[in-house]
């Protein structure tokens, strides 16, 4: 089966294809800096990783033409099919799981989508969901849908539509404002409750849908020495969060021990979302 194929016919091309019409003319520098700025806080609940993951389920992504399957079902199986080929790197596992959660959002199976929910602020799918890319410099043409660029009206502001914009050669994509959604959150959310993830782990988590740069290679001209390494295991990562997903049933029950034994290792008990 061959997956993120915008152009092929099925029942949702055109569906995904209108979402990203919306999401490129709204995601802008200004857009993304009032969302951190607001989601930064992490004043809407409190409550653990798996409380989070079972959270999911009540969500559908719009801007991925493949998936059919309940969400917490995906996250285990990128999991577990990453606990299998590297049996050792359990902190690699653990990302497996929580790279998709997001209140009311959708796009693979990530925590960070639970941004799709009344209790996370129900934001609309546009900015929860989906491919990522660079806000305040041009976007590349490696951007799925980018002819939708245009209708933005930063396509034409002169600070932000050339090839750095606002940054610097080597500034490091930490220093990199990125469109909003499951992946920025999710980032925050653990950066902010303290995670002991190692640093591959927490950009594997915000960066996983930014195909430009791990399938198109490009804005690498930001990119630091650290981004650089950190690069090689989200390269890892992303043959799993595409490929695992299967029609492999998961028995969520037996494997939910693990599991909640990592979050207790990597996270805090209850986390401030």
């Amino acid at each position: 089966m061959q997956y993120r194929d915008y152009d092929a016919e099925s029942e949702r091309r055109q569906g995904v294809e209108n979402f990203y019409h919306t999401n490129h003319i709204h995601q802008t520098y200004d857009f993304v800096k009032k969302m951190r700025e607001q989601y930064g806080k992490l004043d809407r609940v409190e409550m653990s990783i798996w409380e989070c993951c079972e959270l999911l389920n009540e969500v559908v992504d719009e801007s991925d033409p493949d998936l059919d399957e309940p969400q917490i079902e995906h996250l285990l199986q990128t999991a577990e099919a990453i606990r299998r080929d590297y049996p050792d790197e359990d902190w690699l596992h653990l990302t497996g799981l929580i790279h998709g959660i997001y209140p009311a959002t959708i796009r693979h199976f990530d925590l960070g989508k639970v941004l799709l929910l009344p209790s996370f602020g129900e934001l609309p799918q546009w900015a929860v969901v989906g491919d990522t890319f660079p806000v305040g410099c041009a976007y590349d043409e490696s951007v799925v849908h980018h002819k939708y660029f245009k209708e933005n009206a930063e396509y034409y502001n002169p600070a932000y539509n050339t090839k750095y914009g606002v940054y610097s050669e080597g500034c490091g994509l930490n220093n990199v404002m990125m469109s909003w959604g499951h992946d920025d959150y999710m980032y925050l959310v653990a950066k902010e409750n303290k995670t002991t993830l190692p640093s591959a782990g927490l950009f594997i988590i915000r960066y996983h849908s930014f195909y430009a740069l791990h399938r198109s290679e490009a804005y690498k001209h930001l990119m630091n020495e650290e981004d650089v390494e950190n690069l090689k295991w989200l390269q890892i990562f992303n043959k799993y969060d595409l490929y695992s997903k299967s029609k492999v049933r998961i028995d969520v029950e037996k494997v939910k021990p693990y599991y909640i034994s990592l979050t207790e290792k990597y996270f805090p008990a209850k986390l401030k979302w």
